[in-house]
């Protein structure tokens, strides 16, 4: 769906990325995970055509995304981290902005609402909601866009703890074979359950790009457990009932998928990790 192809890309004083590839497929949902100042948004505006790469190329679907066609810009939503929205009524904002975007669902906006309790909102005017709301709001409307590529930064950030539940409850039932969405987090418990294909960016590179499947065949997710040998252990962090831990998945055992203890451990053993995923590459 998405091509980049060595890509380059700086600010006036900060160079982000140099040679940078990466291939979004359809049908998956994404989990995008790094430090701040890892580059994360800066790749998601890149995907969108907000930012331009100085050099390389970035497609969707074969389409240059720089060029912010009309015909490429209508299957592509973002939702950044921080927006505003207008002092304008709900429907009004619906009536100016659903053109652009062919599949748009006024009905699955309507059901968007309602997964957020927001159902009520009838002509309330946008400027006047809570972040949390206008959050809840635009997501809502992202979703009722029905673009094949859903690209969301931090959209957690700001939601109560209900409204973090219901999110997603929506990003599930709102999945089909053919859209992608890519989610940039740092509060990776939010969407733990969701990820189907986790990318780890660190100083503008990615440490990994592998789905939930091929991480929990390669690595063990100890949770909990009372003892670890930490030689063993890619990383190890002490949790309410002894350890949290990484290891080598030596013995082929199944485990749950922990973001929060990959990460870290990614980050501790780079090299380790980018073994344990090359071994197979390397034997072809």
């Amino acid at each position: 769906m998405i091509e980049i192809e060595k890509i380059a890309f700086k600010y006036k004083k900060k160079q982000v990325f140099t040679d940078f590839s990466l291939t979004i497929e359809k049908g998956k949902i994404y989990g995008l995970l790094g430090k701040n100042g890892a580059g994360k948004s800066t790749l998601l505006y890149l995907m969108n055509g907000l930012l331009i790469p100085s050099k390389g190329k970035l497609a969707y679907l074969g389409q240059n995304v720089s060029g912010r066609s009309p015909r490429v810009l209508e299957n592509i939503f973002i939702v950044p981290e921080e927006f505003n929205l207008p002092n304008v009524s709900l429907k009004k904002y619906v009536k100016l902005n659903s053109t652009f975007y062919p599949k748009f669902s006024r009905q699955q906006l309507t059901d968007n609402l309602k997964h957020f309790e927001l159902d009520a909102l009838g002509d309330i005017n946008l400027g006047a909601l809570s972040m949390g709301q206008k959050k809840k709001v635009f997501m809502s409307f992202a979703l009722a866009a029905n673009t094949p590529l859903l690209i969301m930064d931090e959209p957690t950030n700001g939601l109560d703890i209900p409204g973090k539940s219901q999110f997603k409850k929506f990003i599930a039932s709102n999945m089909s074979d053919e859209r992608t969405m890519l989610i940039s987090t740092h509060q990776v418990q939010d969407i733990e359950k969701l990820i189907e294909h986790v990318l780890i960016l660190e100083n503008s590179r990615l440490l990994l790009d592998a789905s939930s499947d091929e991480i929990c065949q390669k690595l063990y997710f100890a949770n909990g457990v009372s003892q670890i040998d930490p030689k063993e252990a890619l990383y190890v962090s002490p949790a309410l009932q002894g350890y949290n831990a990484l290891l080598p998945n030596l013995s082929e055992e199944e485990s749950t998928l922990n973001l929060e203890t990959l990460f870290n451990g990614v980050l501790a053993n780079p090299e380790k990790v980018a073994a344990l995923f090359a071994k197979e590459e390397s034997l072809v």
